[in-house]
């Protein structure tokens, strides 16, 4: 089903086989899988592999943050891995230098803006003398100036950063929450139906579906919900 094609479904499991089990009983619906720290760190660096080999997109969810020579070095890895999508968390050198190192290769760097788990009042406490949706769009910049595809952002932020940045950003957004859904940690969700309308290219969704009782009538439904525009992600 080409409509599936927007959704990652996020793996955040502990177990390796788990994960696994999880991409065959969601085979034909979705083909794109995001892995990240958890799971890297039972065994997923072998799952990524298996996955790459089946045919499926992965979307390596670390969040680098460390020197630029040092994400320079680990993006060039995670390319040569052949992920698709890769996050990296920093200023707008450590940014450029990410960006440069994916550049030739099929990797796309998506720079982190503010976790959805977050909110206004977090970002006051932490010392920014700006906005939430400031701040968002700041990094977005840096990412566009530094030669990153793209960004992860709420779907909170996207009107605003497709408004502000337009359709050259790649967006990618978290927090997606089918309507009824528990909310979990995120403070900035939003329904994968208003995700879309309002500009993202992607939807990361993990809880609605691995912990469904049915994690495929749950993909499925979520897929059917945001088909009418599920034509148009690159």
């Amino acid at each position: 089903m080409e409509y599936g094609k927007k959704v990652i479904c996020a793996l955040d499991l502990a177990d390796r086989e788990e994960a696994w089990q999880m991409t065959e009983r969601l085979k034909g619906l979705v083909s794109f899988y995001k892995v990240g720290m958890l799971l890297y760190l039972a065994g997923g660096s072998e799952l990524v592999q298996k996955c790459i080999a089946q045919g499926y997109r992965v979307f390596l969810d670390l969040k680098f943050y460390d020197v630029p020579d040092t994400i320079a070095a680990a993006v060039r890895q995670a390319a040569l891995m052949g992920v698709s999508f890769l996050t990296v968390h920093g200023n707008k050198e450590i940014l450029q230098r990410a960006g440069e190192a994916a550049a030739g290769t099929d990797l796309k760097v998506l720079g982190v803006t503010v976790l959805t788990s977050l909110d206004g009042d977090d970002i006051a406490a932490m010392g920014f003398p700006c906005s939430l949706e400031e701040l968002v769009l700041q990094r977005a910049q840096w990412a566009l100036e530094a030669g990153c595809a793209g960004v992860v952002a709420s779907p909170r932020e996207a009107a605003l950063l497709r408004e502000k940045l337009g359709s050259e950003l790649l967006l990618v957004t978290p927090g997606i929450r089918p309507a009824g859904s528990d909310l979990g940690t995120h403070k900035r969700a939003a329904t994968p139906a208003r995700a879309l309308q309002a500009g993202a290219d992607y939807l990361v969704i993990g809880q609605p579906i691995i912990r469904a009782a049915d994690p495929r009538a749950a993909a499925a439904a979520i897929i059917e919900e945001i088909a009418p525009g599920q034509d148009t992600a690159p």
